[in-house]
């Protein structure tokens, strides 16, 4: 069979790409031997929060910036093209301080990002507005900031794109080679053809043989994420400690992550991971030791050597466009990475990103 454009990869990068091409009228294959989102996507929050994640990369924060722009009009459009909610909210995040050098650490990022409206408050001000706050030493709240939740912020990405045409087909791939003018794809399942393949399919991605090229060395980070039932006083803005991350969701609910492991391709929960989480969760919140465990989910997110997402065409197999190692961000960058990739497929526009994200950066001299 042969395809327009072949997307490797159906996690929450992979379904965005297929939805903003499917927008603009391309045809697309999506291949995945897991149903959509059902790799690093199921374990993350799905944080909005470019000025945390990027405090000390510049192009993370860049792009972190550039997508968070973009996140209403592309709820909105998902919302009416695949007629399915998606929980989304702008609720802000509050930085927790919990002691002296941080909160000067936290002030001073504060200084820094210049035009950005950011609150400093002191223990009394954020326990006065965040009752079930434990000790701390003071907090950094910057309202632009929010979540989507990433598994349905997936699923109405899929569910778009096949309204706008595109096939989901359950295969794994497993080689990829130039066929005269097309590419070949050879899966578990037989051989597709297209003129352009899209490669996101995250950490996995490495076990692909290009003939031809290299994949980037993305390697799997083991992130570990829990639900909780909540008791307390309500939850009104995400909480961003030094050793976890808390998200309240509309139905009352707190997700709490994740933990950071480099354990390879192990997607065991485990119960330090568990552990670990609780105990920074409850370092914050003190009621949460009442909490009701509800689930643990565990994700293995793509990271390259330098955090930085791996985007754009590769210098040597024409036709081959990267779109992975968003790491910890992809939530957050899928709306930005779909427009850059479409932006190049249909067009050839290249974004000034690719200089600094191109697939080719870890092989030059090679």
């Amino acid at each position: 069979m042969s395809v327009p454009v072949l997307i490797v990869g159906a996690g929450v990068i992979g379904t965005a790409v297929a939805c903003e091409l499917t927008a603009r009228g391309v045809a697309c294959t999506v291949i995945d031997e897991r149903d959509a989102g059902g790799r690093a996507t199921q374990a993350s929050a799905g944080m909005l929060a470019p000025y945390v994640e990027g405090h000390e990369n510049g192009p993370l924060l860049d792009l972190g910036i550039r997508s968070l722009a973009l996140y209403d009009e592309w709820v909105a459009r998902l919302t009416r093209d695949a007629g399915l909610d998606v929980e989304y909210r702008r609720v802000g995040t509050l930085e927790i301080a919990l002691d002296a050098d941080h909160a000067a650490q936290l002030r001073a990022t504060s200084a820094r990002d210049a035009g950005v409206t950011r609150t400093w408050l002191d223990p009394a001000d954020a326990r006065a507005r965040h009752p079930a706050l434990g000790s701390i030493a003071g907090a950094l709240f910057t309202p632009t900031h929010g979540y989507v939740a990433a598994r349905q912020l997936t699923a109405a990405q899929a569910a778009a794109a096949v309204k706008g045409g595109a096939a989901f087909h359950r295969t794994r791939a497993t080689r990829i080679e130039r066929g005269g003018d097309v590419l070949r794809v050879i899966t578990s399942t037989g051989a597709l053809t297209a003129r352009s393949v899209v490669l996101a399919a995250g950490a996995w991605g490495s076990d692909i043989d290009v003939a031809g090229s290299s994949i980037p060395p993305l390697r799997p980070v083991r992130g570990q994420l829990l639900h909780l039932g909540w008791r307390g006083h309500p939850i009104e803005t995400i909480i961003w400690g030094p050793e976890c991350y808390i998200v309240p969701r509309t139905d009352g609910s707190l997700l709490v992550g994740a933990t950071v492991e480099d354990v390879g391709f192990d997607e065991r929960a485990t119960a330090a991971g568990v552990r670990d989480l609780l105990d920074a969760a409850c370092d914050l919140l003190p009621g949460g030791w009442g909490a009701t465990f509800l689930s643990v989910n565990v994700g293995l997110r793509p990271a390259a050597p330098d955090d930085l997402p791996v985007l754009g065409p590769d210098e040597r197999m024409p036709g081959l466009i990267h779109a992975s190692g968003h790491y910890r961000n992809g939530v957050l960058l899928a709306p930005l990475t779909a427009r850059l990739i479409a932006d190049w497929i249909v067009d050839e526009k290249r974004d000034p990103a690719f200089a600094v994200l191109h697939p080719n950066r870890f092989f030059r001299g090679v």
